[in-house]
């Protein structure tokens, strides 16, 4: 994909497909298991909404404010609610276009801020799209455009000899022949397909 092209669409639609996805999870499903390993459905609906929270305070700031972390006190059914608060913010944050180009300090770098919505928001809420629509039964298709931007990205920062100690992602994993895009972004970040 073309890096000198505006990534909000992207984000927009990526954050669109999370707020479908989260809007889907039943009542009672919230403790199911989920193929990243370490979230069952609950605690990503809110790593999720935390990050989207983060993917602003960069936006607003240029820099990364610390941990991800998920808002504290909210029930089952206000996931909803809560994640679109925290899209809502991120569009906001990121809604100048002089944002684009302001530079943004990362732990995989420094980069423009165009960059960071495609390495980081976009591959991000893409591969737990994914997550999530597993964990659900895949209740509808992804995007796949999507899908193609975030595995491009993946490779591009996350290549296979760059795993281990301080990486969030595991070795990369053999995708099965025919899986779709989501499935080789989802063995190119470690999960098991």
């Amino acid at each position: 994909m073309d890096t000198t092209t505006d990534p909000r669409p992207l984000l927009a639609r990526a954050a669109q497909q999370l707020a479908r996805l989260i809007a889907a999870v039943p009542a009672g499903r919230y403790d199911d298991p989920t193929p990243c390993e370490d979230f069952d459905v609950r605690a990503l609906v809110g790593h999720l909404t935390g990050g989207a929270h983060a993917f602003a305070a960069i936006g607003e700031t240029g820099r990364v404010a610390g941990r991800i972390t998920p808002p504290e006190g909210v029930p089952d059914d206000g996931w909803a609610a809560a994640f679109d608060a925290a899209r809502a913010r991120l569009a906001a944050a990121w809604a100048d276009d002089a944002r684009l180009d302001m530079p943004v300090t990362v732990p995989w770098g420094a980069l423009s801020g165009r960059d960071y919505l495609f390495s980081g928001c976009v591959m991000e809420m893409a591969a737990h799209a994914w997550d999530l629509s597993r964990a659900l039964g895949d209740p509808f298709p992804l995007d796949e455009e999507l899908g193609a931007c975030a595995l491009e990205w993946a490779q591009r920062i996350m290549p296979a000899e760059r795993r281990g100690e301080g990486v969030p992602f595991g070795p990369v994993r053999p995708a099965p022949e025919g899986a779709d895009v989501y499935g080789r972004l989802a063995a190119w970040l470690g999960r098991e397909v």
